[in-house]
């Protein structure tokens, strides 16, 4: 039994990392991407005044290519825009909802609204021109 117990030491660290991993993804931290998922979409929305949610999935090439974009604007807009990351695979209900029939897809929401929707992998340039347009922010 003596054996086990740095194991089990170990095994609740990993645990308690990955805990802090998603609720820092989860709840937005810096400039960072969040993890949008179906049980939780609504309160996001509410939670966030501007959101740009990118519903990918990893299959995708086109959704690979705009990963590095999304996480640069994340960077760029903190503090103003919100931008989650919403794998379709694994969130059926949210992409039913919103009628997702390619991917990726890039769905824009202000105070709660769904106000633009891009379809198609876009460069990090009109990405940002989207995002300036539908929300009004620089």
């Amino acid at each position: 039994m003596e054996e086990n117990r740095p194991v089990d030491d170990d095994l609740q660290r990993l645990r308690e990392e990955r805990l802090r991993e998603l609720e820092a993804r989860i709840q937005g931290g810096t400039g960072g991407v969040i993890e949008v998922v179906d049980d939780r979409f609504q309160e996001i929305v509410r939670k966030h005044s501007f959101l740009v949610v990118d519903v990918w999935a990893e299959w995708c090439g086109p959704c690979r290519m705009v990963a590095p974009a999304i996480e640069d604007l994340a960077r760029d807009f903190a503090g103003r825009v919100t931008f989650g990351k919403c794998n379709v695979d694994q969130n059926p209900a949210l992409a039913s909802g919103f009628s997702i029939t390619a991917i990726p897809t890039l769905l824009f929401f202000a105070n709660g609204m769904l106000v633009d929707r891009v379809v198609g992998a876009l460069p990090k340039e009109a990405i940002k021109a989207r995002v300036m347009r539908a929300f009004g922010t620089g």
